[in-house]
């Protein structure tokens, strides 16, 4: 299978490091790498459940990437030795303009929300939504989260309040959960642009020209 991708230019190279860099300090897990007709996609997860009776939504975030080579591959990676080679790569390049060919570290095979994919085609498009409501319910969720869960607690409770928070839908877009707006927030996605909302089957998509983040519901939310 195919080890490595080349990125067009020293500039792409620096923007999948900077998301790279924002993803881990949310969820400093894994990374998934979806490479097919010249396009690096590229998911990371925000939230999702840790088992069967969790009720914390799925949210990734999705960037992509023109690349100048043009390899087929779906690889899950530690998102921290990416970073580690990407940051070396940026130290070695000469020519701004040049491609850069990133080779990929070994690959996990136990990540379970690497084995959802959202769905290529098929999305509709529904009313459009603001990025400051987005980022006041952002800030509302992260605010109460560091209200009720003062440091030294344990990680069960953390994740009990964290899932609360993040899973209550967002005033305005009651199908879309605030976790939405977290991960819009945390990934340097949001701008002054209004955000696009699409929708297929369990999935919602909010788009703008940073990115997309993308939420499979959970059962209860789709008998609209």
């Amino acid at each position: 299978m195919t080890r490595e991708f080349t990125l067009v230019d020293a500039l792409a190279l620096g923007d999948l490091d900077v998301f790279l860099g924002r993803a881990s300090r949310v969820e400093d897990g894994s990374v998934r790498l979806i490479a097919g007709s010249g396009v690096l996609a590229v998911y990371v997860a925000v939230l999702y459940p840790a088992g069967l009776l969790d009720e914390t939504p799925t949210v990734l975030g999705l960037r992509t990437f023109a690349l100048e080579d043009r390899p087929e591959f779906d690889s899950v990676v530690p998102v921290r030795s990416l970073i580690q080679r990407l940051e070396r790569l940026k130290g070695e390049v000469t020519d701004a303009a040049a491609p850069v060919t990133v080779t990929l570290p070994l690959e996990v095979n136990t990540v379970t929300w690497a084995a959802i994919s959202p769905p290529k085609g098929g999305w509709r498009t529904h009313e459009a939504t603001s990025a400051a409501l987005l980022e006041r319910t952002a800030h509302a969720g992260i605010d109460e989260v560091a209200t009720a869960v003062p440091s030294g607690r344990g990680e069960q409770i953390v994740h009990k309040v964290r899932s609360e928070v993040w899973g209550r839908p967002i005033e305005g877009l009651e199908h879309v959960p605030a976790g939405a707006a977290f991960a819009a927030l945390s990934l340097g996605f949001l701008s002054d642009d209004e955000v696009q909302v699409l929708e297929v089957g369990p999935w919602t998509r909010l788009t703008t020209e940073r990115g997309h983040v993308l939420v499979k519901r959970r059962a209860w939310t789709l008998a609209r």
